[in-house]
């Protein structure tokens, strides 16, 4: 992906300009040949500012090509055979073992519809997938700009193991994946953790997956897939909205035809969020969801709240203290067949409300409101799911209310007294709604 520029008399090869070579030399400066000998000094001073803006634009082109794109890193999806063939057994260590890939332990390439005993072994996407033995480990060295938040989206699925975990490092920084909870009745899910590279720029960020497991049975272990990194960057805030990434449109990395969404575990650093802005802080993951495979109320991203109250999202806004705010949002649902009853219980500052999801006519998502006085100069906004929702057509997988277009904009004394009585309007209508149902 680097791109090598040679600039004559003017500027070094790409190698004597990194920040990184101890041996870097000057350039010599630019020649100027003329007639007559004699030239006007300021022409001669400003013909190489000239050339300036192009040398710039080259500069910023190499930078760029240095830097990993988005989407699937070098064989993340494994379909690239090693040297010689795919082996029957363990594959040995080495990066020649498996390309693209250095390799510490067992780890075995499996073929789709491949059998071990009486199980068929899961490959999430794709003829091949890995698996990892006890304490292997596969690892790839990845360009990135140090100092930027990366998300790592990954498929996934355990074996024979109930217990089964992985760890997803990048240099220093390491989290655990728990693989116990299956979302899916398709066996597998695909993950995203967030990492910030450390490495300078120009060296190599180390990415792993390792198997932290010592199972009896060292032909268990978990199975990994489909692998892709985005560098993030946070929304910046808008005037009138408290809230960063409201939207949830900045986020992972989606595969164009994985339909299962993508899956964000327990994070309760906001700098290394893979929704930037966002904390999932219970023991079970939320699922990030697309336009292109689910039903999104505004936009191309939404958050699906699982597992009741062991799935919740929040965020810690800037508020004034004493100054009284709306919360509004948008619950839906996702168009996976989840069953009724959806409803959200929203969080803020000291006010909690639950919302039932009861769209009227044709639509598909409805706007909620709870009107707040802030306490402090920051506070925490929350949702989860109050049910403990699955799918009708499988009666497995999990699902549950769809969140977006989250607000929290401050409101004046004349305003604030309205929103309130407008609030409680609409939750009588909820209720008088549901009993009309019942």
């Amino acid at each position: 992906m680097e791109s090598m520029f040679k600039k004559e008399a003017v500027v070094t090869s790409e190698s004597s300009h990194s920040p990184h070579n101890s041996n870097r030399r000057t350039a010599p400066a630019p020649r100027l040949i003329t007639s007559p000998p004699k030239m006007d000094r300021s022409a001669a001073r400003l013909l190489p500012l000239n050339l300036l803006p192009f040398f710039f634009l080259l500069l910023l082109a190499h930078s760029a090509s240095a830097a990993l794109e988005d989407g699937l890193i070098n064989n993340g999806d494994f379909e690239n055979l090693p040297a010689g063939g795919a082996a029957s057994s363990g594959l040995g260590e080495g990066v020649a073992s498996l390309p693209g890939w250095t390799i510490n332990g067992t780890v075995e390439l499996v073929e789709s519809g491949q059998k071990q005993g009486g199980m068929i072994l899961i490959v999430p996407e794709g003829q091949r997938a890995v698996r990892l033995g006890n304490d292997a480990e596969i690892a790839q060295g990845l360009q990135l700009e140090k100092g930027s938040t990366y998300a790592v989206t990954f498929s996934a699925a355990r074996t024979c193991a109930q217990l089964e975990s992985l760890n997803v490092s990048m240099g220093s920084a390491s989290s655990t994946v728990d693989l116990q909870t299956l979302y899916s009745v398709e066996g597998w899910d695909s993950y995203a953790r967030a990492f910030r590279a450390e490495a300078d720029d120009g060296a190599d960020s180390r990415l792993s997956f390792m198997n932290p497991g010592r199972e009896d049975d060292p032909t268990c272990g978990p199975i990994i897939d489909s692998i892709a990194i985005k560098k993030l960057f946070s929304p910046d805030r808008p005037e009138d909205n408290a809230v960063v990434n409201g939207d949830f449109e900045e986020g992972p990395w989606m595969f164009q035809n994985a339909s299962l969404g993508v899956l964000l575990p327990t994070n309760l650093e906001e700098e290394m969020s893979a929704l930037p802005g966002w904390l999932v802080e219970s023991n079970r993951a939320v699922r990030y969801i697309d336009s292109n495979h689910f039903a999104v109320p505004q936009g191309k991203r939404a958050v699906e709240l699982l597992s009741g109250k062991e799935g919740i999202i929040s965020q810690m806004v800037e508020t004034t203290p004493d100054k009284q705010y709306n919360l509004t949002f948008t619950i839906g649902e996702a168009g996976d067949s989840c069953q009724a009853p959806l409803a959200v219980m929203a969080f803020a500052g000291d006010q909690a409300q639950n919302f039932h999801y009861s769209p009227t006519g044709n639509a598909t998502s409805q706007p909620v409101n709870i009107t707040f006085t802030a306490r402090a100069e920051r506070t925490r906004i929350a949702f989860y799911s109050v049910y403990y929702s699955t799918r009708s057509d499988d009666h497995s997988s999990l699902c549950g209310p769809v969140v977006d277009e989250v607000r929290v904009w401050g409101i004046s004394g004349s305003a604030a007294v309205k929103s309130t009585w407008v609030a409680s309007l609409l939750s009588l209508a909820v209720a008088v709604i549901m009993v009309s149902a019942a």
